[in-house]
């Protein structure tokens, strides 16, 4: 991994890696661009998402995670690919989805098939999807500056689109959320509103303002956060006592930091504290091409200025507690390593060992004073020969409190369902799940477990 010289809180973030990292908060496969929803008791964020070994922005579909206690993410799979509009070419760039009135809108910029940027939008009954292309055509077609869309619903219902690079433009979205009313307006690219950019003087970026706004509003302020620049970006903010403006430049929430010279925010409030989602390249093989999302809890001044932050090992508690006798998917977790997540039609998103020693960590499992004496998974492996489960406690190599032996099922579409008895344990514990094979390639395949407590 490369990170920026001198830099304390990066040095820190390579400790944490190796040590008890939460950050980037997925493992199993690069993820960029993050935007959080908050609805129900439940965050829903929303990536893009980097092919493995890319060299280029090379992003196919948009993936979703959830959480109720942000230390553990449930991996959702794809709920959106640009083939799924029919005037698509190409990309699928930094999105974001908004819940009105029992419906889920996601606005995504994608290159249609005259090769221009354009913004489209998808509609869904559920925040998990499908989401479907109410329109048939772009939403946005205004010039090659439509990227990264940010919606935001005002207090008295009306909505609001922003996007661009290099310039922030916004428009206000009808109710219907799929058509827009008025003509498109620019936010002055003044130093007023963005600062003064550092370096070589460029015409067409005058100001700090790059790319990846995101609206914000606190205690009747609102907040305009933005990717900075120049390359590699920093995330810089502006105020407003309007959602249209005129702006004022604040100063930076996170310097240029990490190994990824872009950047991305998203912000939320959610269970009494606020969140700030950002993206760096810090996982094996990552970098500017092949990201990963983090989190940090985002402070604020009396006067309402943000407290600037840095990238850190991450949030270092859960605000709730996971209960082990409810069917738990394999798929979240808190940390992972050698484990990347899949997707068939046979169980949905579940995930794959690639190599011995592979393991995954859930946070905070309560167990209850009474214990569990007892575990389920279904699991699989193409593998005939020795390819175990090991449950282990607080640590990779802490307590064994059960090992489970995988049976040859043939294949991710073939699954079995084991059950066995374990050490009996109780309490709030992490859970570790550490797989185990000698053969090449991918070890084995796990969809989900649950503990009992016995008879």
């Amino acid at each position: 991994m490369y990170f920026k010289k001198n830099n304390l809180a990066a040095v820190l973030f390579i400790i944490s890696i190796i040590g008890f990292a939460q950050n980037p908060i997925i493992q199993t496969n690069y993820t960029a661009d993050p935007a959080p929803m908050v609805y129900n008791g439940k965050v829903y964020l929303y990536t893009t998402h980097d092919e493995d070994e890319s060299t280029w922005f090379t992003m196919n579909d948009w993936k979703l995670y959830t959480t109720e206690d942000m230390v553990n993410w449930t991996d959702h799979g794809t709920v959106l690919n640009y083939k799924h509009f029919n005037w698509a070419k190409m990309n699928a760039w930094a999105a974001q989805c908004i819940e009105r009135n029992g419906k889920f809108y996601m606005y995504v910029p994608i290159t249609n098939k005259e090769g221009q940027g354009s913004i489209g939008v998808a509609v869904s009954d559920s925040p998990y999807g499908p989401f479907i292309d109410p329109l048939g055509k772009p939403l946005i077609r205004n010039s090659n500056a439509d990227i990264d869309p940010s919606v935001f619903i005002d207090d008295d219902g009306q909505a609001y689109l922003f996007w661009g690079n290099p310039e922030c433009y916004f428009v206000k979205l009808n109710e219907d959320m799929i058509s827009y009313n008025g003509e498109i307006k620019i936010i002055p690219n003044t130093i007023e509103s963005f600062g003064k950019r550092d370096g070589k003087e460029d015409p067409r970026r005058p100001t700090t303002y790059e790319e990846g706004p995101w609206l914000y509003k606190r205690n009747k302020l609102y907040y305009l956060i933005f990717a900075g620049g120049p390359i590699s970006e920093h995330i810089g903010y502006s105020t407003s006592k309007s959602i249209t403006g005129p702006w004022k430049y604040q100063g930076i929430v996170m310097s240029t930091q990490g190994s990824s010279f872009t950047n991305h925010p998203g912000v939320i409030d959610f269970k009494g504290k606020s969140y700030f989602f950002y993206h760096n390249g810090a996982l094996p093989a990552g970098g500017g091409f092949t990201r990963s999302v983090c989190v940090e809890e985002l402070t604020f001044q009396p006067d309402g200025k943000i407290n600037q932050i840095n990238m850190t090992e991450g949030i270092k508690k859960g605000i709730k507690t996971i209960n082990p006798y409810l069917k738990t998917e394999a798929e979240t977790i808190a940390w992972s390593n050698d484990v990347k997540s899949m997707q068939n039609e046979q169980v949905g998103v579940f995930i794959t060992a690639m190599k011995n020693d592979a393991f995954t960590k859930v946070r905070d499992v309560d167990f209850g004073k009474e214990g569990a004496s007892k575990f389920t998974a279904r699991v699989g492996t193409v593998h005939n020969g020795n390819v175990t489960m090991e449950i282990r406690l607080d640590k990779v190599d802490g307590e064994l409190i059960g090992t489970i032996q995988v049976p040859m099922t043939g294949g991710n579409d073939r699954w079995a369902l084991v059950k066995s008895d374990v050490k009996k344990v109780s309490g709030i514990r992490d859970l570790y799940f550490v797989f185990k094979g000698k053969a090449s390639g991918q070890i084995l395949y796990f969809d989900y477990w649950m503990f009992s407590k016995g008879v």
